[in-house]
Protein backbone atom coordinates (compact mmCIF):
# COMPACT_ATOMS: atom_id res chain seq x y z
CA UNK A 1 0.00 0.00 0.00
CA UNK A 2 3.04 2.27 0.10
CA UNK A 3 3.55 1.86 -3.63
CA UNK A 4 1.94 4.97 -5.00
CA UNK A 5 5.27 6.65 -5.50
CA UNK A 6 7.28 3.56 -6.46
CA UNK A 7 9.15 4.36 -9.67
CA UNK A 8 9.24 0.76 -10.79
CA UNK A 9 5.49 0.37 -11.06
CA UNK A 10 3.76 0.62 -14.38
CA UNK A 11 1.09 3.23 -15.03
CA UNK A 12 -1.49 0.46 -15.18
CA UNK A 13 -0.56 -0.68 -11.68
CA UNK A 14 -0.60 2.83 -10.28
CA UNK A 15 -4.14 3.78 -11.26
CA UNK A 16 -6.02 0.89 -9.70
CA UNK A 17 -8.04 2.49 -6.90
CA UNK A 18 -10.33 5.52 -6.58
CA UNK A 19 -7.58 7.25 -4.62
CA UNK A 20 -5.12 6.59 -7.42
CA UNK A 21 -7.65 8.08 -9.86
CA UNK A 22 -8.05 11.11 -7.62
CA UNK A 23 -4.27 11.50 -7.51
CA UNK A 24 -4.11 11.26 -11.29
CA UNK A 25 -6.89 13.77 -11.96
CA UNK A 26 -5.43 16.22 -9.43
CA UNK A 27 -1.78 15.52 -10.32
CA UNK A 28 -0.89 19.12 -11.15
CA UNK A 29 -2.47 20.47 -7.97
CA UNK A 30 -0.87 17.73 -5.90
CA UNK A 31 2.57 18.48 -7.36
CA UNK A 32 2.11 22.09 -6.23
CA UNK A 33 1.10 20.87 -2.75
CA UNK A 34 4.19 18.68 -2.51
CA UNK A 35 6.45 21.55 -3.56
CA UNK A 36 4.88 23.79 -0.94
CA UNK A 37 5.21 21.10 1.75
CA UNK A 38 8.93 20.68 1.01
CA UNK A 39 9.43 24.43 0.99
CA UNK A 40 7.63 25.05 4.27
CA UNK A 41 9.06 22.12 6.20
CA UNK A 42 12.55 23.58 5.72
CA UNK A 43 14.32 25.28 8.63
CA UNK A 44 17.40 27.43 8.30
CA UNK A 45 18.42 27.09 11.94
CA UNK A 46 17.27 23.61 12.96
CA UNK A 47 18.22 20.96 10.37
CA UNK A 48 16.62 18.22 12.45
CA UNK A 49 13.18 19.64 11.54
CA UNK A 50 13.38 18.75 7.81
CA UNK A 51 15.12 15.46 8.68
CA UNK A 52 12.30 14.29 10.95
CA UNK A 53 9.53 15.72 8.77
CA UNK A 54 10.93 14.25 5.56
CA UNK A 55 11.14 10.81 7.17
CA UNK A 56 7.37 10.79 7.63
CA UNK A 57 6.20 13.02 4.78
CA UNK A 58 8.27 11.13 2.21
CA UNK A 59 7.40 7.69 3.60
CA UNK A 60 4.79 6.91 0.98
CA UNK A 61 1.70 8.27 2.69
CA UNK A 62 -1.24 8.55 0.33
CA UNK A 63 -1.94 12.25 0.98
CA UNK A 64 -5.65 11.39 1.23
CA UNK A 65 -6.63 14.40 3.32
CA UNK A 66 -5.02 17.06 1.09
CA UNK A 67 -6.49 15.27 -1.93
CA UNK A 68 -9.94 15.73 -0.39
CA UNK A 69 -9.35 19.48 -0.02
CA UNK A 70 -8.23 19.79 -3.64
CA UNK A 71 -11.13 17.66 -4.89
CA UNK A 72 -13.72 19.65 -2.90
CA UNK A 73 -12.46 22.96 -4.31
CA UNK A 74 -12.22 21.73 -7.90
CA UNK A 75 -15.61 20.02 -7.72
CA UNK A 76 -17.15 23.44 -7.04
CA UNK A 77 -15.27 25.02 -9.93
CA UNK A 78 -12.47 26.77 -8.04
CA UNK A 79 -9.83 28.24 -10.33
CA UNK A 80 -7.46 29.94 -7.86
CA UNK A 81 -4.50 28.53 -5.95
CA UNK A 82 -5.37 28.99 -2.27
CA UNK A 83 -6.66 25.40 -2.19
CA UNK A 84 -3.02 24.32 -2.54
CA UNK A 85 -2.14 26.17 0.68
CA UNK A 86 -5.10 24.60 2.45
CA UNK A 87 -4.18 21.12 1.24
CA UNK A 88 -0.63 21.59 2.54
CA UNK A 89 -2.08 22.89 5.81
CA UNK A 90 -4.20 19.75 6.19
CA UNK A 91 -1.19 17.50 5.54
CA UNK A 92 0.93 19.41 8.07
CA UNK A 93 -1.77 19.07 10.73
CA UNK A 94 -2.06 15.36 9.96
CA UNK A 95 1.71 14.81 10.07
CA UNK A 96 2.02 16.74 13.34
CA UNK A 97 -0.65 14.56 14.96
CA UNK A 98 1.11 11.40 13.74
CA UNK A 99 4.41 12.53 15.28
CA UNK A 100 2.67 13.21 18.59
CA UNK A 101 0.59 10.00 18.45
CA UNK A 102 3.65 7.82 18.00
CA UNK A 103 5.17 9.31 21.15
CA UNK A 104 1.97 8.86 23.14
CA UNK A 105 1.49 5.29 21.90
CA UNK A 106 5.21 4.44 22.09
CA UNK A 107 4.87 3.15 18.53
CA UNK A 108 7.81 1.69 16.66
CA UNK A 109 6.40 1.54 13.14
CA UNK A 110 4.53 3.99 10.92
CA UNK A 111 3.80 3.56 7.19
CA UNK A 112 5.96 0.46 7.19
CA UNK A 113 9.03 2.26 8.55
CA UNK A 114 10.54 2.90 11.99
CA UNK A 115 8.83 5.83 13.70
CA UNK A 116 10.57 9.18 14.12
CA UNK A 117 10.59 8.84 17.90
CA UNK A 118 12.43 5.52 17.52
CA UNK A 119 15.01 6.89 15.05
CA UNK A 120 15.54 10.16 16.87
CA UNK A 121 13.81 10.63 20.22
CA UNK A 122 10.52 11.67 21.79
CA UNK A 123 11.65 15.26 22.29
CA UNK A 124 12.40 15.69 18.57
CA UNK A 125 9.05 14.16 17.55
CA UNK A 126 7.03 16.40 19.87
CA UNK A 127 8.88 19.59 19.00
CA UNK A 128 8.86 18.97 15.23
CA UNK A 129 5.15 18.23 15.50
CA UNK A 130 4.72 21.59 17.22
CA UNK A 131 6.69 23.24 14.41
CA UNK A 132 4.38 21.71 11.79
CA UNK A 133 1.30 22.93 13.66
CA UNK A 134 2.78 26.42 13.63
CA UNK A 135 3.55 26.15 9.91
CA UNK A 136 0.00 25.03 9.24
CA UNK A 137 -1.42 28.14 10.89
CA UNK A 138 0.91 30.36 8.85
CA UNK A 139 -0.48 28.78 5.68
CA UNK A 140 -4.08 29.17 6.82
CA UNK A 141 -3.58 32.87 7.46
CA UNK A 142 -2.09 33.35 3.99
CA UNK A 143 -5.43 32.44 2.38
CA UNK A 144 -6.97 35.53 3.99
CA UNK A 145 -10.12 33.59 4.91
CA UNK A 146 -11.15 33.94 8.55
CA UNK A 147 -13.78 31.23 8.03
CA UNK A 148 -11.18 28.74 6.79
CA UNK A 149 -8.97 29.62 9.76
CA UNK A 150 -11.93 28.96 12.06
CA UNK A 151 -12.66 25.57 10.45
CA UNK A 152 -9.08 24.30 10.64
CA UNK A 153 -8.35 25.78 14.08
CA UNK A 154 -11.49 24.08 15.43
CA UNK A 155 -10.45 20.82 13.80
CA UNK A 156 -6.99 21.03 15.44
CA UNK A 157 -8.58 21.52 18.87
CA UNK A 158 -11.07 18.69 18.24
CA UNK A 159 -8.28 16.31 17.23
CA UNK A 160 -6.38 17.00 20.44
CA UNK A 161 -9.58 16.63 22.46
CA UNK A 162 -10.30 13.26 20.80
CA UNK A 163 -6.82 12.00 21.61
CA UNK A 164 -7.12 13.03 25.26
CA UNK A 165 -10.55 11.37 25.48
CA UNK A 166 -9.03 8.20 24.05
CA UNK A 167 -6.39 8.24 26.80
CA UNK A 168 -9.09 8.05 29.47
CA UNK A 169 -11.47 5.72 27.60
CA UNK A 170 -9.09 3.29 25.89
CA UNK A 171 -8.50 0.93 28.81
CA UNK A 172 -11.89 1.27 30.50
CA UNK A 173 -14.23 -1.64 29.75
CA UNK A 174 -17.17 0.65 30.49
CA UNK A 175 -16.38 2.55 27.28
CA UNK A 176 -19.33 2.11 24.92
CA UNK A 177 -19.92 2.71 21.23
CA UNK A 178 -21.11 6.29 21.81
CA UNK A 179 -17.82 7.22 23.49
CA UNK A 180 -15.88 5.38 20.78
CA UNK A 181 -17.71 7.39 18.11
CA UNK A 182 -16.88 10.60 19.96
CA UNK A 183 -13.20 9.60 20.06
CA UNK A 184 -12.86 8.75 16.37
CA UNK A 185 -14.97 11.71 15.29
CA UNK A 186 -12.36 13.80 17.06
CA UNK A 187 -9.07 12.08 16.29
CA UNK A 188 -9.82 11.09 12.68
CA UNK A 189 -13.08 12.38 11.19
CA UNK A 190 -12.53 15.98 12.30
CA UNK A 191 -9.66 16.48 9.88
CA UNK A 192 -11.45 14.67 7.03
CA UNK A 193 -14.47 16.94 7.55
CA UNK A 194 -12.34 20.08 7.83
CA UNK A 195 -10.39 19.12 4.70
CA UNK A 196 -13.51 18.87 2.54
CA UNK A 197 -15.31 21.80 4.19
CA UNK A 198 -12.32 24.14 3.79
CA UNK A 199 -12.10 23.22 0.10
CA UNK A 200 -15.74 24.13 -0.35
CA UNK A 201 -15.38 27.44 1.50
CA UNK A 202 -12.31 28.57 -0.45
CA UNK A 203 -14.20 27.76 -3.67
CA UNK A 204 -17.05 30.04 -2.62
CA UNK A 205 -19.60 27.24 -2.46
CA UNK A 206 -23.16 27.71 -1.24
CA UNK A 207 -24.01 26.78 2.35
CA UNK A 208 -25.76 23.59 1.23
CA UNK A 209 -22.72 22.52 -0.78
CA UNK A 210 -20.32 23.31 2.05
CA UNK A 211 -22.45 21.30 4.50
CA UNK A 212 -22.61 18.39 2.04
CA UNK A 213 -18.82 18.39 1.73
CA UNK A 214 -18.39 18.49 5.50
CA UNK A 215 -20.93 15.68 6.01
CA UNK A 216 -19.13 13.60 3.39
CA UNK A 217 -15.75 14.11 5.06
CA UNK A 218 -17.14 13.34 8.51
CA UNK A 219 -18.81 10.08 7.44
CA UNK A 220 -15.81 9.03 5.33
CA UNK A 221 -13.46 9.65 8.25
CA UNK A 222 -15.57 7.59 10.63
CA UNK A 223 -15.77 4.69 8.16
CA UNK A 224 -12.02 4.97 7.56
CA UNK A 225 -11.18 4.71 11.27
CA UNK A 226 -13.60 1.84 11.91
CA UNK A 227 -11.92 -0.08 9.08
CA UNK A 228 -8.45 0.73 10.45
CA UNK A 229 -9.51 -0.62 13.83
CA UNK A 230 -10.85 -3.77 12.20
CA UNK A 231 -7.64 -4.29 10.22
CA UNK A 232 -5.65 -4.36 13.45
CA UNK A 233 -7.32 -7.71 14.10
CA UNK A 234 -6.93 -9.22 10.68
CA UNK A 235 -5.17 -6.95 8.17
CA UNK A 236 -1.69 -7.50 6.83
CA UNK A 237 1.12 -5.31 8.16
CA UNK A 238 1.63 -3.96 4.63
CA UNK A 239 -1.97 -2.75 4.42
CA UNK A 240 -2.17 -1.04 7.79
CA UNK A 241 1.41 0.29 7.87
CA UNK A 242 1.98 -0.91 11.43
CA UNK A 243 2.18 -4.26 13.19
CA UNK A 244 -1.02 -6.31 13.33
CA UNK A 245 -2.25 -6.40 16.90
CA UNK A 246 -0.66 -3.09 17.93
CA UNK A 247 -4.00 -1.76 19.25
CA UNK A 248 -4.37 -4.88 21.39
CA UNK A 249 -0.84 -4.59 22.76
CA UNK A 250 -1.41 -0.89 23.45
CA UNK A 251 -4.66 -1.86 25.25
CA UNK A 252 -6.85 0.32 23.04
CA UNK A 253 -10.53 -0.46 23.44
CA UNK A 254 -11.52 -0.01 19.79
CA UNK A 255 -14.86 -0.95 18.23
CA UNK A 256 -14.17 -4.68 17.66
CA UNK A 257 -13.34 -5.11 21.34
CA UNK A 258 -16.22 -2.91 22.50
CA UNK A 259 -18.65 -5.12 20.57
CA UNK A 260 -17.09 -8.31 21.99
CA UNK A 261 -17.05 -6.97 25.57
CA UNK A 262 -20.77 -6.11 25.28
CA UNK A 263 -21.50 -9.80 24.60
CA UNK A 264 -18.86 -11.26 26.91
CA UNK A 265 -19.48 -14.26 29.15
CA UNK A 266 -18.10 -13.98 32.70
CA UNK A 267 -14.97 -15.89 31.64
CA UNK A 268 -14.47 -13.67 28.60
CA UNK A 269 -14.97 -10.54 30.67
CA UNK A 270 -12.31 -11.71 33.11
CA UNK A 271 -9.97 -12.15 30.12
CA UNK A 272 -10.68 -8.59 28.90
CA UNK A 273 -10.15 -7.16 32.40
CA UNK A 274 -6.77 -8.90 32.61
CA UNK A 275 -5.41 -7.99 29.16
CA UNK A 276 -6.98 -4.55 28.63
CA UNK A 277 -7.69 -2.97 32.02
CA UNK A 278 -4.77 -4.52 33.92
CA UNK A 279 -2.43 -4.89 30.95
CA UNK A 280 -1.33 -8.39 31.94
CA UNK A 281 -0.70 -9.82 28.48
CA UNK A 282 1.18 -12.97 27.65
CA UNK A 283 1.90 -15.41 24.87
CA UNK A 284 -1.26 -16.45 23.03
CA UNK A 285 -3.47 -13.65 24.38
CA UNK A 286 -3.80 -11.91 21.00
CA UNK A 287 -4.84 -15.22 19.42
CA UNK A 288 -7.36 -15.73 22.22
CA UNK A 289 -8.75 -12.24 21.64
CA UNK A 290 -9.18 -13.04 17.95
CA UNK A 291 -11.09 -16.23 18.83
CA UNK A 292 -13.48 -14.26 21.06
CA UNK A 293 -13.99 -11.60 18.39
CA UNK A 294 -14.86 -14.31 15.88
CA UNK A 295 -17.19 -16.04 18.33
CA UNK A 296 -19.27 -12.87 18.69
CA UNK A 297 -19.07 -11.87 15.01
CA UNK A 298 -17.49 -8.57 16.11
CA UNK A 299 -15.53 -7.88 12.92
CA UNK A 300 -18.56 -8.44 10.69
CA UNK A 301 -20.62 -6.16 12.93
CA UNK A 302 -17.95 -3.46 12.60
CA UNK A 303 -17.99 -3.87 8.83
CA UNK A 304 -21.76 -3.32 8.79
CA UNK A 305 -21.27 -0.12 10.79
CA UNK A 306 -18.58 1.07 8.38
CA UNK A 307 -20.85 0.36 5.40
CA UNK A 308 -23.62 2.43 7.02
CA UNK A 309 -21.23 5.38 7.34
CA UNK A 310 -20.14 4.90 3.72
CA UNK A 311 -23.80 5.10 2.69
CA UNK A 312 -24.12 8.39 4.60
CA UNK A 313 -21.00 9.76 2.89
CA UNK A 314 -22.34 8.87 -0.55
CA UNK A 315 -25.76 10.31 0.28
CA UNK A 316 -24.13 13.66 1.17
CA UNK A 317 -22.59 13.78 -2.31
CA UNK A 318 -26.08 13.87 -3.84
CA UNK A 319 -26.26 17.52 -2.74
CA UNK A 320 -23.24 18.47 -4.88
CA UNK A 321 -23.01 19.33 -8.60
CA UNK A 322 -22.71 16.47 -11.08
CA UNK A 323 -18.97 16.18 -11.72
CA UNK A 324 -16.41 13.46 -12.48
CA UNK A 325 -14.75 14.21 -9.12
CA UNK A 326 -18.04 13.58 -7.34
CA UNK A 327 -18.14 10.10 -8.88
CA UNK A 328 -14.57 9.38 -7.77
CA UNK A 329 -15.35 10.55 -4.23
CA UNK A 330 -18.33 8.18 -4.19
CA UNK A 331 -16.13 5.29 -5.33
CA UNK A 332 -13.53 6.29 -2.73
CA UNK A 333 -16.10 5.82 0.03
CA UNK A 334 -16.83 2.28 -1.19
CA UNK A 335 -13.10 1.56 -1.46
CA UNK A 336 -12.49 2.43 2.19
CA UNK A 337 -14.50 -0.60 3.28
CA UNK A 338 -13.36 -2.86 0.44
CA UNK A 339 -10.01 -3.14 2.26
CA UNK A 340 -11.66 -5.62 4.61
CA UNK A 341 -14.11 -7.35 2.29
Amino acid sequence: MNGMDGAGESAVQKITTPQDRLTSVLAEDMAAVNRLIRQRMASEHAPRIPEVTAHLVEAGGKRLRPLLTLAAARLLGYAGDDHVKLAATVEFIHTATLLHDDVVDESQRRRGRPTANLLWDNKSSVLVGDYLFARSFQLMVETGSLRVLDILANASATIAEGEVLQLTAAQDLATDEAVYLQVIRGKTAALFAAATEAGGVIAGGGEGEIKALRDYGDALGIAFQIVDDMLDYGGSDAVIGKNTGDDFRERKLTLPLIKAVAKASPEERAFWVRVIEKGQQGEGDLAQAMVILQRHDAISACRRDALAWVARAKSALDNLPVHSLREILSELADFVVSRVS
